[in-house]
């Protein structure tokens, strides 16, 4: 989880929040991937650089050998910053969009007789974002996002190896101001022990319009991993709003909670997203 806040948290829903406003109108609604897991279905338009960044406090109690072996036994507590959580967006074309991401992390974790810092940066993630098709009646928005990580990053935060995936996204606008959207997407992973294995997630995630600038949404999702160890199911549920403060500005705040044991017990954090034409 540590790995994937940094990454897949960066994803978010706010291109689902459409607003009214015809002033605001003028370019279309700003499309941010973030705050939440599922990434939207829309990319951000030719010519055009969006930026997005936040912060991410998680807390994880640890109980012992929980995650199947990955984890070495023990019970304690696990804190970890994200910061700034960087995602450039550049869009190439219409319906094409190339993505770079990697988020600076600190880390304490406390057991009963040990208490160990780590900082540094997660593995370079990038991404190309292709939109297949758009909503037509009850058949959704595509898009699709082949990625990989690079291995880049801090030894603490490294997978230490090239992790490449598919994201495959689907999006209704149900009305003017219910949207409804989700994702599959599997990734190679790596144990703490170097085994490599697939990592498989899904999300379902509704947003609503709450006047001309503001949306709020509500989200499912889970991984499931094919480690070596035996597979492992991780749940999480999560929400927050977004607000635009400007044409080209959002704002974000969400907080999320795991659903069972083998997942994160807490996180919460807040962000943006700039549009540069």
């Amino acid at each position: 989880m540590r790995e994937r806040l940094g990454i897949v948290l960066v994803g978010g829903f706010g291109g689902l929040f459409l607003a009214a406003d015809a002033g605001y109108a003028q370019r279309g609604p700003l499309v941010a991937d973030r705050p939440d897991f599922t990434e939207a279905a829309e990319t951000v338009g030719p010519g055009v650089i969006q930026v997005e960044f936040g912060y991410t406090l998680a807390y994880d109690e640890l109980r012992g050998d929980r995650d199947g072996g990955d984890r070495d036994g023990g019970d304690g507590t696990v804190w970890t910053h994200f910061f700034g959580e960087p995602l450039l967006r550049v869009g190439v074309a219409h319906g094409l969009e190339l993505r770079f991401a990697a988020s600076p992390v600190s880390q304490r974790t406390r057991t009963d007789d040990l208490r160990v810092d780590d900082s540094g940066t997660e593995d370079l993630d990038l991404g190309i974002k292709l939109v297949l098709a758009r909503q037509v009646g009850r058949r959704p928005a595509i898009a699709v996002i082949p990625q990989m990580t690079l291995p880049t990053g801090s030894e603490a935060f490294s997978r230490n190896r090239l992790s490449p995936g598919v994201n495959l996204i689907y999006a209704w606008d149900l009305t003017e101001e219910v949207s409804l959207a989700g994702s599959t997407q599997v990734n190679r992973a790596v144990t703490a022990r170097g085994e490599g294995y697939a990592e498989w997630a899904q999300s379902l995630v509704t947003g609503l319009v709450v006047g001309a600038r503001t949306g709020v949404y509500a989200e499912w999702y889970a991984f499931f991993h094919a480690a070596p160890q035996g597979t492992r199911t991780e749940h999480y549920a999560n929400g927050g709003f977004t607000w635009s403060v400007a044409d080209d500005i959002q704002w974000d705040i969400r907080l999320g909670a795991g659903l069972n044991e083998a997942a994160t017990d807490f996180f919460a954090g807040t962000g943006f997203a700039l549009r540069i034409p």
